[in-house]
Formats: C-alpha cells, sequence, structure tokens
C-alpha cells in the first residue's frame, strides 16, 4: 500500500485528474484513514474555477469523509484499526478527502453510530462546522457570534421564544443550521426554501417553511407575522448573495446576528439605513482545522457521535456519484449549475477504476 489514487489539480485553475500518490504517512497523533465516502462541496469547484484558498499546487480538494481507520499514531490511544469515522478534511494535501487514503488528527474524529451509513456520515462534517463554528464557538478571534451552546450552563434556555431565520433551508449548511436553531431551542423557526423541500426542513426542526420565490417585502412581512412579536435575533444566510444578505439584514431585531456563508456584500443603502440597528454580521468559516476553531473543535468531536446517535443531528439526504474519484468533476459541475436541492452528492474514492 504504498501508493493510491487520488484526484489532482495539477495547476491553478487547472483541469482535475485522477493520479497516482504516495499514501501519507500518520504523525503521532494522527489516524491514517481508508476513505470510504467524500462528499462534494461547492468549495471544491470554487476553487478550481477561482483559486480560492490555495497557493501550492498540485493540489487534492475535498473536505467532508468517512472512513474505516487504518493506522493508529502511536501516541493515540483511543482508536483502533478497523474503527469507522466520520471527519473534517483540510486544505492540505494529505488530510484532503479526494484520495483513497487520507490523514485525521485523532481529536477531530468521530465514531460513526451503528444506524448511519458511511455515505450519510460523509454529509455532515463541513455543513455542521460551518453553523456551529459561527454560532457556538467562544474564542475571541474566531468567525463566531458566541451564542452559549446547548451542553453550557443556560444554553437550554436563554433563546427560547427568539425567532432564527435560515435563508436558504434546503441547502446542506441551511440543513444543519435548522438543526442547531432547534438545538439552542429558538422558536419560532422559519425556513426559506422551494416549496417541495417543506416537509423535509419541517422534519428537521423548521417550524415554518416559506417559499424561496417570494419576494423581499412578502417574506419579510411573512416573517413578522409568524414570528409574531418575537424578536428575531438569529438569520442564518445560506446562500449570502447580496439580496438575501440585504434580506437577512432587514429582518432582524436591532442587536441581532446576521452570519454569511460568503464575504459581506450587504448593499451600502441597506446598511446605512440600519446603522443603528447595532446588527452584529459575521462571515463564518467553518472548519474545525482552523486555530481559532480547533479547541472548540475537539469539544464538538467529543460530542459528536452522541449528537448523531440521539437524533439531535441527523445527515443529509445522499446522492452517489458513480465512478469513484473520477466522477468528482461531473458531480461539481451540478454543484455549479445548482442542479442539487435537498441531497449531498457522495463519492467511493475506493470504486476509482
Amino acid at each position: 500500500m504504498a501508493t493510491q489514487k487520488a484526484l489532482i489539480l495539477p495547476e491553478k485553475q487547472g483541469e482535475w485528474k485522477v493520479s497516482e500518490i504516495a499514501v501519507p504517512k500518520p504523525g503521532p497523533k494522527d489516524l491514517l484513514v481508508k476513505v470510504s465516502a467524500a462528499a462534494l462541496n461547492p468549495v471544491d469547484w470554487k476553487i478550481k474555477d477561482f483559486g480560492l484558498f490555495v497557493e501550492n499546487y498540485p493540489f487534492i480538494s475535498g473536505t467532508d469523509a468517512s472512513g474505516i481507520v487504518e493506522e493508529v499514531g502511536s501516541e493515540v490511544t483511543n482508536w483502533t484499526k478497523g474503527d469507522k469515522i466520520l471527519f473534517q478534511g483540510y486544505f492540505t494535501n494529505e488530510q484532503a478527502t479526494f484520495q483513497q487514503f487520507t490523514i485525521v488528527p485523532a481529536d477531530l474524529a468521530a465514531k460513526v453510530p451503528e444506524h448511519l451509513t458511511l455515505d450519510q456520515a460523509a454529509t455532515v462534517p463541513l455543513g455542521l462546522a460551518t453553523v456551529v463554528t459561527g454560532l457556538w464557538n467562544p474564542h475571541p478571534d474566531a468567525k463566531s457570534i458566541a451564542l452559549t451552546a446547548p451542553w453550557e450552563e443556560g444554553g437550554q434556555t436563554k433563546y427560547a421564544g427568539k425567532a432564527a431565520v435560515i435563508l436558504g433551508g434546503a441547502s446542506s449548511v441551511g440543513q444543519y443550521a435548522i438543526q442547531v436553531a432547534r438545538l439552542s431551542k429558538f422558536s419560532p423557526i422559519i425556513a426559506t426554501a422551494s416549496p417541495h423541500n417543506a416537509a423535509l426542513l419541517q422534519s428537521l426542526g423548521a417550524t415554518h417553511v416559506l417559499d424561496r420565490a417570494l419576494s423581499p417585502a412578502a417574506l419579510a412581512a411573512e416573517v413578522a407575522r409568524l414570528a409574531g412579536g418575537a424578536p428575531v435575533e438569529l438569520v442564518y444566510d445560506a446562500i449570502a448573495h447580496a439580496d438575501t444578505q440585504a434580506l437577512g439584514f432587514q429582518l432582524l431585531t436591532p442587536g441581532g446576528a446576521l452570519l454569511l456563508t460568503l464575504p459581506q456584500n450587504i448593499p451600502a443603502d441597506v446598511l446605512e439605513a440600519g446603522a443603528d440597528k447595532g446588527v452584529r454580521v459575521v462571515s463564518v468559516f467553518g472548519s474545525v482545522h482552523h486555530p481559532d476553531n480547533r479547541a472548540f473543535g475537539v469539544e464538538l468531536y467529543a460530542r459528536l457521535e452522541e449528537l448523531l446517535r440521539s437524533g439531535a443531528i441527523v445527515p443529509n439526504q445522499v446522492e452517489v456519484v458513480p465512478g469513484g474519484l473520477a466522477g468528482i468533476p461531473e458531480g461539481l459541475q451540478l454543484l455549479k449549475q445548482n442542479k442539487v436541492s435537498g441531497k449531498k452528492l457522495v463519492v467511493h474514492p475506493q470504486e476509482t477504476a
């Protein structure tokens, strides 16, 4: 097992290519994991098209996966070969997930509960981290609004009766935002989505689902009616285009918080009109590997198996893309063209021809 197959981006804004590379070696606090399922995310095609985040090529992408522990670092005591785990990849080739074997820090892995498939487990890491690092991470330098986590004192009562709005509720991140808002006891939880996804989002904790095709004025009126006087203290914008950012900002009560999955792009006139509202606007960075998120990431992963086992967190629905690693470019095109709704695309690296 000296070599493996990986999906490589040879140069900046180049073309994906399946290549044979060396299997990485785990450090003393790491695991070598045989990747069973790797999920696709918009960040993967954006890295290719826009050259984001990456300085060194050839580059391997992939930030969402599950797999089986193949080798355990010399200082690791809580994992053994054969354990089934889920984990988040990172923007280094050794820790990327679009390959057959990858390195995972042992304290940033969680066991896959028996009732979940490895495909389902692979849909969790990035989407969940994108939400919880922005909402619950207490680190002073984190891109976070530092709400009290539900497992901390007061976390079960502090936000009860306060309304939350999730824009883009059927996206992978939006689905986790709904569940996390429910864990923090926000109510009502109002999500926007296509009507055909309403039942799914209600099963995750949305109390109301509004048609995303409604005009901003109609959406705002419906949110105000459904909130019934409850202050809208949280808007999580999983779409984060200029129009949804503007809507989210305008929906908030004074002192509320707007979380964005992209850089802030609220039109100047909207910001000016709401300058005295004291709204906090945070563009999240959803990686548990980032230094500002890491301690919180360890805390999250220590609790993640139980959150999944209890059903407090439910994975995304899965659609498997055939062809192993070679199927990824086609899957990323579907994401880029907005042809994926309510599901997460997953590949099986071991099936690469």
